[in-house]
């Protein structure tokens, strides 16, 4: 790893490490660029990952004040985690469960397909299927995706083949292991994937695909990255003509420290990259960097989740094998006939005791919740993924009153159900419960939305400016050399887990980024 100059201002910089931030940073040193990647995380690795979820989750969980409010029950139950997502160098791509989907060519023209629905703010995306396609491909090659390039599936653990067994006999077809980034087999020079189960505390084996351990270090063995850790950005800056030209952060040791910069890509979630460009305001830019539009922070979607479980006469032991085990796919799909827009995914779940406990009905006691405890080993859990409506009052601003550590204004996360998508829960609910009864359950329960890990939208790409933020290769339409890159950029949702689709756009911006640089228009 290389060390560039505060005052080098031939550098990128780029904010976050995750599946956008870290691949770009990769593909651009390969590419021969000169990286600053900035993460306000510290370094975990495969030998200090944490086999416990508390204390994993205190080790890699984002934990800086936010503030969360909205008629969804999140804001009573976790009013300061509307997101579990990560603050460590890898990103969340440390704690993700691996499913790697492709989002359809029709969801990428929800406006279209769907057409006007009321109380939302639909938008196709600029680009389509055929545009992004080839970087599906390089992003599935590079992260080792299951069912895809000759890779096999991984194998069904208990918790799949109850899955399996309801789904089929309801009449479902697209039902598997899934496409995961998990190795199945020994690939790229990682480690299969041991089935230990704790995919969400960092993979020991390192077969999990995550920036952490592909990217950063192969970018590294480039010369051209300079990682620094624990360096929390608060300020983008810009010259008298409105290009950015430096970024301002705390370092590990709360030290503020300038770096220069030829071009600046925010890739911190879709939290913190709108909190940053509202928090660079200045007297040429007063409602924030590239909001001309407005639509900073705006269209927060986190994806239509929750859970059904179900007990069994039988042990079914959810937790062996990994996390996110199988899905089925029949229901991601667009029929307005059910009552809804969009589609949905089910994929099984499954969480240590601790976790269950905590997220199983927040608040809840008494002897019903001790019998769900005492019947742990013999539950079978799934989590609904479905596309949620953007919304424009669904939106991350800078709140009046709580700050974080550095006496910042905290993110305030606020979300409202759509009808659409309140509509598509209770949907999935009642089909996840045919499964399970139909698989035999003994008895079966709903959980609510946890906090969410799809956080997406806030600024989005559009055709014309005033509809977004960026445009289709995530360049600001305000500020040509400023980039999103990362999930903030996304248009709709879809409903599919969206870290490959982050991971595609984030090697196609590389190409945008390199191929501009080297004939100077950057």
């Amino acid at each position: 790893m290389n060390k560039f100059d505060y005052s080098d201002d031939s550098v990128v910089v780029i904010i976050g490490s995750g599946a956008g931030g870290g691949t770009l940073a990769n593909e651009l040193c390969q590419k021969g660029v000169k990286v600053v990647l900035l993460e306000a995380g510290a370094r975990q690795s495969p030998t200090t990952f944490i086999q416990d979820e508390w204390k994993s989750f205190a080790q890699l969980a984002w934990l800086d004040n936010r503030v969360t409010s909205g008629s969804i029950r999140l804001s009573k139950d976790f009013p300061n985690l509307p997101a579990w997502i990560c603050k460590t160098v890898g990103g969340t791509t440390t704690h993700w469960a691996g499913a790697s989907l492709r989002i359809p060519d029709w969801a990428f023209k929800a406006r279209t397909t769907y057409g006007e629905i009321q109380g939302a703010n639909l938008l196709d995306w600029p680009i389509s299927m055929a545009d992004i396609e080839p970087y599906y491909a390089r992003a599935e090659k590079k992260m080792g995706v299951t069912r895809t390039n000759g890779l096999p599936g991984l194998p069904g653990n208990n918790n799949f083949k109850v899955l399996y067994n309801g789904a089929t006999k309801l009449g479902y077809k697209e039902v598997h292991t899934g496409r995961m980034a998990i190795n199945s087999v020994v690939n790229d020079g990682r480690n299969a994937c041991t089935q230990q189960g704790f995919c969400f505390q960092g993979c020991k084996m390192g077969a999990k695909w995550s920036t952490l351990y592909t990217e950063i270090p192969n970018a590294e063995r480039t010369g051209n990255l300079d990682l620094r850790t624990e360096c929390h950005v608060h300020k983008i800056e810009h010259d008298d003509q409105g290009k950015v030209n430096a970024v301002v952060y705390f370092d590990k040791d709360g030290n503020e420290q300038r770096q220069k910069a030829r071009i600046v890509c925010v890739a911190g979630n879709s939290i913190e990259t709108p909190r940053l460009l509202l928090l660079s305001q200045s007297g040429k830019f007063k409602d924030g960097l590239a909001n001309s539009s407005g639509q900073v922070g705006r269209n927060y979607m986190r994806h239509t989740t929750g859970s059904v479980y179900a007990v069994f006469d039988e042990p079914v032991h959810m937790y062996r094998g990994t996390t996110m085990a199988g899905i089925v796919q029949d229901e991601a799909i667009h029929d307005p006939s059910r009552g809804f827009v969009g589609g949905y995914e089910l994929e099984t779940i499954s969480l240590g005791l601790a976790f269950y406990a905590a997220f199983l009905n927040p608040g809840s006691w008494g002897e019903e919740f001790a019998s769900f405890m005492d019947d742990y080993i013999y539950t079978a859990g799934l989590w609904i993924v479905g596309e949620d409506m953007p919304q424009e009052t669904n939106r991350i601003t800078l709140d009046s009153e709580a700050k974080d550590q550095y006496n910042l204004p905290a993110a305030n996360v606020h979300y409202d159900d759509h009808a659409n998508d309140i509509a598509m829960r209770e949907h999935a609910y009642k089909q996840s419960t045919a499964l399970y009864e139909a698989a035999g359950a003994k008895r079966t329960f709903r959980t609510p939305p946890y906090p969410s890990t799809h956080n997406l939208g806030t600024c989005r790409m559009s055709e014309k400016p005033e509809d977004g933020v960026c445009n289709k290769h995530g360049q600001t339409h305000d500020i040509p050399n400023l980039f999103i890159s990362d999930g903030s950029q996304f248009t709709t949702s879809a409903a599919e887990n969206p870290t490959l689709t982050i991971v595609a756009l984030a090697i196609r911006q590389a190409e945008y980024i390199a191929d501009s640089m080297s004939r100077h228009e950057l």
